[in-house]
């Protein structure tokens, strides 16, 4: 990403980098902190990743080392660069104690090949050899005692569907509820790993977006068995093991009873 309030040195910076970099790495430019923040909560809200962050220090309203420090706390693990001015070498060195920065770029950067390529080699070798990949999850967002949220919790967890929790009174939980535009008052907000945002989803509706069969794949179907209990899973094992085409209905998740009980290893309703 790079932020320039300056159209053509932001255009500029941008070419370079796409010439060089665009075929592996998609470039973002925004010309204003404001935006830029926005851009990186909607990116966040997605669930993409941001390895360099470039931001011009002499910017209004909003100046660079003031950008960096909010953009640190939406995305920790990306490199940051503060693009100055001979004029303000000092305050670069003083952002690299307020913002942890990891290098400071002087403006102009001709030729890119010596004095811009090196230094984004150099900051994206180092973004890659660090743990900088999240497990890809569904994010809930809500309320801690909600009933609510501990339904959509229940059929996350009994599906099988990795998720994580964050409390709506947390900064993280704020920060995702700032980035999907939700209501407070339509908790709990489910973020998919694609980046949809749901606000108080039926089942049905969480299903669909996290990955679970919600409609038949078959016209006709020779056994239909409603309740995917032990019973249930019994039916259809068999039903399927005589050739029959088979479907197992289950308004929850399969399992039943024993989908909360301690495993055990022969007895149906144990997901693997």
């Amino acid at each position: 990403m790079t932020v320039d309030d300056d159209p053509g040195v932001s255009r500029a910076i941008a070419r370079d980098l796409r010439r060089h970099y665009g075929a592996d790495h998609r470039i973002v430019r925004a010309e204003s902190g404001e935006s830029a923040l926005e851009a990186l909560r909607e990116l966040k809200l997605r669930g993409d990743l941001v390895a360099v962050i470039l931001a011009d220090y002499r910017m209004p309203q909003m100046n660079g080392i003031e950008f960096l420090e909010q953009a640190l706390g939406i995305y920790p693990g990306a490199r940051r660069v503060l693009l100055t001015a001979y004029a303000d070498t000092n305050a670069a060195i003083d952002a690299i104690n307020v913002v942890d920065l990891d290098h400071y770029l002087l403006k102009p950067w001709d030729p890119p090949e010596e004095k811009l390529y090196p230094v984004v080699d150099d900051l994206l070798a180092a973004w890659r050899s660090s743990d900088y990949r999240p497990v890809p999850a569904t994010k809930v967002v809500g309320h801690r005692w909600s009933a609510r949220s501990s339904l959509v919790r229940e059929f996350l967890a009994r599906n099988q569907v990795p998720y994580r929790w964050y409390s709506s009174d947390e900064p993280e939980g704020q920060r995702l509820l700032e980035a999907a535009g939700a209501e407070v008052r339509r908790l709990p907000l489910v973020v998919t790993p694609d980046g949809t945002a749901l606000m108080e989803p039926e089942p049905a509706e969480l299903a669909a977006h996290v990955g679970l069969a919600t409609t038949p794949t078959a016209d006709f179907y020779d056994l239909v068995v409603i309740g995917g209990g032990p019973a249930g899973l019994g039916s259809a094992v068999y039903g399927a093991s005589e050739g029959l085409r088979t479907v197992l209905v289950e308004r929850s998740a399969t399992g039943g009873q024993a989908g909360q009980s301690s495993r055990i290893e022969n007895y149906l309703g144990f997901p693997d």
